[in-house]
């Protein structure tokens, strides 16, 4: 795997980085549009053309150190593979490092959410998604890509912001009172403090990238139309680490399309961006 943003080597060494970037190029169950374990090579690929220097917070993250692990999950499947990501999150949570990953697709973040959960009690989880991935079971796996929140949804304090496409067997897993769907949005001018709100103090942010547009973001496997934009997802993003305490986050889903490198720029700017928050904003 390449550096993130090709920085300079001494600020790359594991030893010296605060913040630790697990790819996990996994794709064995996404029903529709296939090549999220694409997704992190692409993101870092295109990271090499950010320019590493944030305006907002007058600040350069990557002098905290960024270090990318080697991939998790290349050759596993389904169950053994969730096995596999708790336990190496779990041993990376013991560095006291911020962990980061890159997927694939959304399954992955069963396993990371279970190791985050071990580390942190009473965790948060924050989902911005299209989709509300609550299916106890899909395709005879409980691993699906469409079941990727069920366990959150029974075990943590699940938050679900930009859902507009759901199936009916998920209505018994939905927290009504924690779902922010598009349509309850675009009528409340006050639903980024209402979510913020909802927050614990540990908030595990969760990002599948069919949560903005598909005419901003069309290199997904399951885009849907009606999402969100640049500004006003960095304006939440900012309220979320403004008011908690981020412990880790995750950027799933990325789809990449050969010669339409727009989307894959927008993934490595938002995992900076979202770096930049956590270590720089005031």
């Amino acid at each position: 795997m390449k550096s993130f943003g090709g920085i300079e080597e001494k600020f790359t060494s594991f030893d010296d980085s605060n913040i630790l970037l697990v790819p996990i190029p996994y794709d064995g169950t996404t029903t529709y549009g296939k090549g999220s374990d694409k997704g992190p090579e692409a993101i870092l690929e295109s990271s090499k053309f950010l320019e590493l220097y944030d305006i907002e917070t007058n600040s350069e993250v990557f002098k905290k150190g960024i270090h990318v692990t080697p991939p998790i999950g290349e050759n596993s499947h389904s169950e053994k593979l969730v096995q596999e990501i708790e336990e190496s999150i779990s041993n990376y949570l013991e560095l006291k490092k911020f962990i980061t990953i890159l997927g694939g697709e959304h399954s992955v973040s069963i396993g990371v959410i279970r190791a985050f959960r071990k580390k942190f009690k009473k965790l948060t989880v924050l989902q911005l998604d299209a989709h509300s991935d609550l299916r106890p079971v899909y395709e005879g796996s409980k691993y699906n890509h469409a079941c990727s929140m069920h366990e959150s949804s029974k075990q943590d304090n699940l938050i679900q912001v930009g859902i507009r496409s759901m199936d009916s067997t998920e209505l018994p897993f939905i927290n009504d009172d924690f779902l922010f769907t598009t349509y309850k949005i675009r009528n409340n001018k006050y639903w980024m403090e209402d979510i913020t709100n909802c927050l614990g103090e540990n908030v595990y942010i969760t990002i599948d990238l069919d949560f903005f547009d598909p005419s901003i973001m069309p290199s997904t496997g399951t885009p849907e139309p009606g999402g969100f934009f640049w500004d006003e997802t960095l304006k939440l993003l900012k309220m979320v680490f403004k008011n908690s305490n981020v412990v880790g986050f995750d950027i799933v889903e990325l789809s990449p399309i050969e010669r339409l490198t727009g989307p894959d720029f927008l993934a490595a700017k938002l995992y900076y961006k979202l770096l930049s928050y956590k270590f720089h904003l005031k």
